[in-house]
């Protein structure tokens, strides 16, 4: 069976000078490790708002890591430096929107400003890239509401199977999907 890797991307001027803390990405990695119910190894980066390196890196980590899911935290306000939704769309095979509106929807039922939110999910190859909030509370509401969806769109890209916790999250698979030997 195929390894299966997660790809954590941080993308912050400052965590990535060392003058601010990184909570994002370890948000991330804690939340995945609830998640999932299989071995699995982290690939994390953290890196600074600038698009062609945002995009170097989700290739990177598609491409050559094989990472069967890449997430980002960072970079999707409306700011001027904030630019990881374009560099994800720049990389992405096919754009998956209903993972946005997901994001977006759940959000707005905490903060009003969610609706400044422009994350963004796709595809690249076998890997499933999806941008995430910064805020580790944030962080965890959006994937609580797309990662139902998150281990079947992966088989759907024929990347690695991915096996959830159910007493944490229960990924969604139609009846006829099977796990592969």
């Amino acid at each position: 069976m195929k390894e299966i890797k997660v790809g954590f991307v941080t993308v912050s001027d400052r965590a990535s000078r060392g003058e601010y803390e990184d909570l994002g990405g370890p948000a991330m990695q804690e939340w995945i490790g609830k998640a999932l119910a299989c071995e699995w190894q982290p690939v994390a980066k953290v890196i600074e708002d600038e698009q062609t390196l945002i995009e170097q890196t989700l290739k990177d980590l598609a491409d050559k890591e094989q990472c069967d899911l890449i997430l980002t935290t960072g970079g999707t306000g409306p700011a001027k430096r904030d630019v990881t939704p374009e560099a994800t769309a720049m990389v992405c095979d096919k754009i998956l929107d209903g993972f946005a509106e997901q994001m977006r929807a759940v959000s707005l039922q905490y903060v009003p400003t969610a609706i400044l939110s422009r994350q963004i999910a796709g595809t690249r190859g076998a890997s499933l890239i999806i941008n995430l909030p910064g805020k580790p509370s944030a962080i965890s509401e959006c994937l609580e509401a797309v990662f139902p969806a998150v281990p079947y769109c992966i088989d759907l890209i024929e990347g690695a199977y991915l096996e959830t916790d159910d007493n944490f999250v229960k990924a969604f698979r139609p009846k006829h999907a099977k796990k592969p030997n």
